[in-house]
């Protein structure tokens, strides 16, 4: 994958697309046969140098009531993604992300990020809203 379109190209149809504008992808995905959905986007990163990077990330919870020692405890554990606090319609949340450089990216690693980040992304939820199904 050498450009955003061709990430937007392997995904569309593949995955259920819920949001597309330029450089920015919204996913839906559903697991657990159906019972839960996590939604998750795909955008463009660019570093100082000019080299690109696909971002997935998928929120997690408000971060009103976490304790964000534990989530930190929880990120130095983790061999794939990490977390990080956005803003999302004026409000502040837990997010899992994973960056990776457009060289040597293809569709096979896509789709085992999405699945991951988006999987993983749904545990974490799951951990920090008692079960909740929020995002």
């Amino acid at each position: 994958m050498q450009n955003f379109e061709q990430i937007r190209a392997h995904v569309d149809g593949q995955y259920q697309m819920v949001r597309s504008e330029p450089y920015l992808i919204g996913l839906e995905l559903t697991l657990n046969h159906g019972a839960r959905h996590q939604g998750l986007f795909l955008t463009e990163l660019e570093d100082e140098d000019g080299r690109k990077f696909l971002r997935v990330s998928t929120a997690l919870a408000p971060t009103t009531g976490i304790d964000l020692a534990r989530a930190l405890k929880f990120n130095w554990e983790q061999r794939v993604g990490y977390l990080a606090i956005s803003e999302l319609d004026g409000l502040t949340y837990l997010q899992l992300c994973e960056n990776r450089p457009y060289e040597g990216l293809t569709g096979a690693e896509v789709d085992r990020l999405v699945l991951e980040i988006g999987g993983l992304g749904d545990r974490i939820e799951r951990a920090f809203s008692a079960g909740g199904d929020l995002f």
